[in-house]
């Protein structure tokens, strides 16, 4: 049995998924922000997919350069998730709306 594009687009639609619903339903910053990596990460399966499709480099490129950019994301999310709790001494996300405030 041979994987086509079909199995690895519907592993990424159902990462995306699970992704986007701890994003909206989670409460917790760091789960959030899990989340959104999960979504990257399917991104990223669907731009090697499509690359492997039409046999182009082109998807491998944007992936590297995804990962790159949530690398950067990473580090400085993670900074800012650990100096908001820091202050607040909480990771909920009600918590740090009263800091707009």
């Amino acid at each position: 049995m041979e994987l086509t594009a079909n199995y690895f687009l519907g592993l990424s639609a159902a990462l995306f998924i699970v992704g986007l619903m701890g994003v909206l339903v989670r409460r917790n910053v760091l789960i959030i922000f899990l989340c959104v990596e999960l979504m990257t990460a399917a991104v990223n399966i669907t731009f090697v997919t499509f690359a492997r499709e039409t046999n182009t480099f082109d998807g491998q490129a944007f992936a590297i350069f995804t990962i790159a950019v949530a690398a950067a994301e990473a580090a400085v999310g993670l900074a800012l998730i650990l100096a908001m709790s820091r202050r607040t001494r909480s990771v909920d996300v009600d918590d740090f709306r009263t800091l707009r405030d």
